[in-house]
């Protein structure tokens, strides 16, 4: 299996190699030269395996010989040996065919870790067997940054940093990126926004000089092995409600496109998936882009939903790259227009693929509070903003039928409090492993959304 670039000018490469990479030399990102396919049988036969198990299945095609058997096998048992739910992404039923999919059960409460925990062991193998020392650097709207500092914390052959908009997370999400106290972790908090940290950190990758100077490799949704990651409880769900033999729908909520784009990934794979519905809070630039045809950037307004306040969704380019018949020159078009101008609009055809793919809904902040008070209500299930923004939707989606509807519960309630509270009366609680939290010392440094100053901290801090 070989890694090519959504925008066509970059070497193919490996799995492990394009894991290590990130972001390809051209710009673009890396996606499998082709998509492997699982067989009926094959999905079927996924019916009451260990996650584990499924994992290993699902993504044994995209590994090639990167890993062993052995290898793999071990990775995938040592990253989820630390969630707290046996079945690791359970299901929890919250009307006659509608479910949540809770995948806050690992050691930062949110769905990020579910990749994140993999991404840690695919790393430390690889780079213990080839004697190298990496600088991950990573930009996260809440979640990803404590879900790779988790994984990479006290790891001998890697440094991370991770970037964050400076009074734009939650307290726990913030909290849980400044109180570890190993010499390896990093957190700048950057007077920005979202965005401003997830354009830093492409500027990195395309200072070529200092990418190399510090063997940079980056761990956020554009690194393939995430979005691989995710793939797996796609399946797990799916096949625990009846696929293949019947289909089943999901509901999404996406900021950054890489949580839908791996659906889009087990469907390519053979997944029976009848529909896929994008879920955006107000700065819903994908649900625009889907009714208008034109993606247009129109700044972020603050939510409490912070993980999807974003307007530049990386993993769109990968389904783009499809949506355009895999031709790069064409994508790396419509990303310099949206670098120049702030907007693309798709060809006609594009967009008519895209909608036959996709369908998307928004949700506003009264909707959202009025979607977490409901479901408390009728089911006794608190959820965080993130996922009641997705059962906001996939209720305004919902069709008379008897195909199944999975929402994506993406993060604990507990990271959230204060809106949790606000909406229902609850005041979510952390659990006893994290109850410590808010009384241990932090440690950040602010820096200014300048590319020279961030690369001048890495630098200093790994002795460069």
């Amino acid at each position: 299996m070989k890694y090519i670039s959504t925008r066509g000018r970059a070497p193919a490469l490996s799995f492990e190699e394009a894991m290590l990479t990130g972001l390809a030399r051209d710009g673009g990102l890396y996606v499998p030269e082709s998509w492997p396919g699982m067989s009926f049988d094959e999905i079927a036969d996924l019916a009451g395996c260990r996650y584990e198990e499924a994992a290993f299945r699902v993504m044994r095609p995209f590994i090639g010989d990167s890993f062993t058997d052995e290898e793999l096998t071990g990775i995938i048992s040592r990253a989820y040996a630390g969630f707290d739910h046996e079945a690791r992404c359970p299901l929890v039923q919250i009307g006659e065919n509608d479910f949540l999919l809770e995948l806050h059960h690992g050691p930062t409460l949110a769905f990020k870790d579910v990749a994140m925990q993999l991404i840690g062991q695919l790393f430390e193998v690889a780079l213990t067997r080839r004697g190298e020392r990496v600088t991950i650097v990573g930009a996260t709207s809440g979640d990803t940054g404590s879900a790779a500092i988790e994984a990479f914390r006290g790891l001998d052959a890697v440094d991370v940093f991770i970037m964050f908009p400076d009074g734009r997370v939650s307290d726990v999400q913030r909290r849980q990126m400044t109180t570890p106290t190993e010499d390896n972790v990093h957190a700048l908090a950057v007077d920005g926004d979202f965005d401003d940290c997830q354009a830093r950190l492409k500027d990195m990758f395309n200072d070529f000089t200092f990418r190399d100077e510090v063997h940079l490799a980056g761990v956020n949704s554009i690194n393939w092995a995430r979005v691989l990651a995710q793939v797996v409880y796609y399946f797990t769900s799916a096949v625990a409600l009846g696929a293949p033999h019947r289909p089943v729908s999901f509901t999404v909520p996406t900021g950054n496109f890489g949580d839908i784009f791996a659906g889009y990934v087990a469907r390519r794979m053979g997944l029976p998936i009848d529909r896929l519905i994008i879920a955006t809070n107000q700065n819903n630039i994908l649900h625009r882009t889907l009714e208008t045809g034109s993606y247009v950037k129109q700044g972020v307004t603050p939510s409490i939903s912070p993980s999807m306040d974003i307007q530049v969704s990386s993993n769109f380019e990968r389904a783009l790259f499809d949506l355009l018949d895999r031709d790069g020159r064409a994508v790396a078009q419509l990303m310099e227009e949206l670098a120049e101008k702030g907007s693309f609009t798709l060809p006609q055809g594009a967009l008519s693929r895209l909608r036959i793919e996709f369908e998307s809904g928004d949700c506003s902040e009264e909707e959202t509070r009025a979607a977490i008070a409901t479901l408390y209500k009728m089911t006794g299930e608190v959820v965080c903003p993130h996922t009641a923004v997705g059962v906001k939707v996939a209720a305004d989606k919902r069709m008379v039928g008897r195909v199944p509807m999975i929402t994506l519960a993406t993060a604990h309630a507990a990271k959230f409090p204060d809106a949790v509270e606000e909406a229902c009366g609850v005041r979510p609680e952390l659990p006893a492993r994290m109850a410590d939290l808010f009384d241990r010392p932090e440690r950040m440094t602010r820096v200014a959304n300048d590319l020279s100053a961030i690369e001048a901290i890495i630098r200093e801090r790994i002795g460069k």
